[in-house]
Formats: structure tokens, sequence, C-alpha cells
């Protein structure tokens, strides 16, 4: 299975017992490319630990992605850094995988699964494809690729993250960037750490060439200001 390059997946655990959660945890500190960065018992915990740690993948309890009719999951896929939602379900997948996915999961895993099933998904979910369960579930593949393509790394990029990324193709430096878009060159930075860390790259010859490879549709590059 394909690691994602150059970053450990930072997880987040939600699951109302705790053997599970410890379990997991131990699980993913085998591997050098997983590191479990918080866990949580309840919706209300993970709201607050996925603003502080930015988790990129959630595993995540079906009861506890249930709760107040399932906003744990919009809230999470509308936060300024939404990461990947794994479900993770005691009952038969092909019940609720379909929903859960409906409503921005990216993933479902069986709690009885083998441990390198979880290992697998995280990896898997990280690289912006889906995981399904083998069996029953395997049945409504079709239909879950119409309602909820992976996502991309580079679909979560903001309006102005894609503006950087395009003067960045021209060849720009900050200074020339921060000009064009009248902001100041720090901003110009912070954005820059952000699209980095979302699309998997370390610098700026790698985030064009990313750009390049994926054919990324950005918008053309500003004028420069008056």
């Amino acid at each position: 299975m394909r690691r994602v390059a150059n970053k450990r997946v930072r997880i987040l655990i939600a699951d109302r017992e705790g053997v599970f959660r410890l379990g997991l945890k131990k699980l993913f500190a085998l591997e050098d490319d997983l590191r479990v960065v918080a866990q949580a018992e309840n919706a209300g915990q993970v709201a607050g630990l996925a603003e502080k740690f930015n988790p990129d993948i959630y595993f995540i309890q079906s009861d506890i992605a249930d709760e107040d009719s399932g906003a744990l999951l919009r809230q999470l896929r509308k936060g300024t850094r939404p990461g990947r939602i794994v479900i993770t379900t005691a009952r038969p997948p092909a019940d609720e995988g379909m929903e859960f996915v409906k409503r921005g999961a990216s993933g479902v895993v069986p709690k009885s699964a083998e441990p390198n099933v979880f290992v697998k998904s995280a990896r898997m979910v990280a690289n912006g494809v889906m995981w399904l369960p083998k069996g029953p579930a395997s049945s409504a593949a079709p239909s879950i690729a119409e309602v909820a393509a992976p996502v991309r790394p580079a679909d979560t990029l903001t309006r102005r993250e894609k503006s950087i990324v395009s003067c960045l193709m021209q060849g720009w430096r900050n200074r020339e960037i921060a000009q064009h878009l009248t902001i100041t060159e720090q901003t110009v930075k912070n954005h820059l750490r952000t699209i980095y860390d979302k699309v998997g790259v370390s610098d700026r010859l790698e985030l064009v060439l990313y750009a390049i490879h994926h054919r990324m549709e950005l918008p053309p590059p500003p004028a420069a200001a008056a």
C-alpha cells in the first residue's frame, strides 16, 4: 500500500469504548507514517479536539457520528481544514455504509475487522481513496462512487490558496504574490504552509510539479494592484 509521502498522517479516534480507543492507538503506533494525536468519547469532545489538533483522518464510532442527527459530520466537513472521516461500526456495514458516505464519510470499517484493515484504510483514505469493506457492502460501490467521489488533496484548497498556486506557476516570489493579491508577505507564507500541508509537499518546486502533474484547475493569475 502506497504511503503518504513526506508526511505523518494525524489521526483522531472517537469511540465510547476506552478499550477500543486504546487498542486502535497502539495499533497505529506501530506504523511510522500514522500518528494518533487525540482521542474522544463523544461528539462534543471531537469538535473541540478537531480545532486544536487538525487531524487528517477521524476514526469515528457510528453511534457518535449519529449524535444530534449527524451534526458532527456536517460540522467536520465544513471546517477550515476538514479531515477525512472513517466510520467504525459494530453493525453490518451494508446496513449503514451508504448513508454515512452520503453524509460525507470517506470510509466504513467494521469494528470486528482484522488489525491490518484499519491500517490499510487509514492509508487509502489519506491518499484520497474511498474505503469500503468487502462483502455485501461491495454491491453498493457503484452508487457510492456516484454520490461521494474520492476527495483529492487539491480539492481541499480554498479559492485564495489556489490563487497563490497560480501565482507560483508564474514564477513569482512571495513579495510579488503579496503585491498582486494585496496581502502581506507573511500572509503569503502562512498560506503556503497550509497548502504544503494539505497537498503533502515540502517546498515551492514540489508544489508546482504537483500542480502540473495533477493538472490542477487554477484561476488565472491576478493583475498587479494599482
